[in-house]
């Protein structure tokens, strides 16, 4: 059995969740591979991050995001919709006083929180979205090749929308 793993970077854009088709890269990864029959597991490793399939959507809102995604995260909000106060304010309990304790302990600390702003750890619904749609995908590769049909593509979304940020995703190819 071969394993080839790869790490590619991404980048989210804030504000809003953050979708990228990254069904070339991991054609690419099982090309390199050199891997004719097994599977292919796509996952993100942030807490605030999904990996989906679904297919790809020819319409888009004017920001570019395809009209499924819109659709999905409209659906996600009606579950877990923005959160915009610090708790005990607002609809969540997270993040509650030891996780702002210990973020502000890191040694990165003012990335996550400028100027000691609480808000810019406002992201539990984010959270919330990417652990029901889950962090990793697994696909069949046959023949070489992605065995996916026409229109099924891969997404990995950043639902966390308090700054840009760098992102990876990892693809790992395994079989023979």
């Amino acid at each position: 059995m071969t394993i080839h793993q790869e790490t590619i970077a991404l980048m989210s854009h804030g504000g809003t969740p953050t979708y990228l088709d990254v069904t070339p890269q991991v054609k690419a990864a099982i090309a390199a591979s050199g891997i004719t029959t097994g599977i292919c597991t796509v996952i993100s490793p942030h807490t605030t991050c999904a990996v989906f399939f679904e297919e790809y959507v020819h319409d888009t809102l004017e920001d570019g995001t395809e009209f499924l995604q819109a659709d999905l995260d409209a659906g996600l909000s009606t579950l877990f919709p923005d959160q915009t106060a610090v708790p005990p304010d607002g609809e969540y309990r997270y993040p509650g006083p030891e996780h702002y304790a210990d973020v502000a302990s890191w040694p990165d600390a003012e990335a996550y929180l400028p100027g000691g702003d609480k808000t810019q750890l406002l992201n539990a619904e984010a959270h919330l979205k990417a652990t029901l749609l889950g962090s990793s995908q697994v696909f069949a590769v046959t023949d070489s090749l992605l065995a996916v049909g026409v229109t099924g593509y891969i997404y990995f979304v950043d639902f966390d929308r308090t700054r840009p940020r760098p992102r990876k995703c990892q693809i790992v190819v395994m079989g023979e």
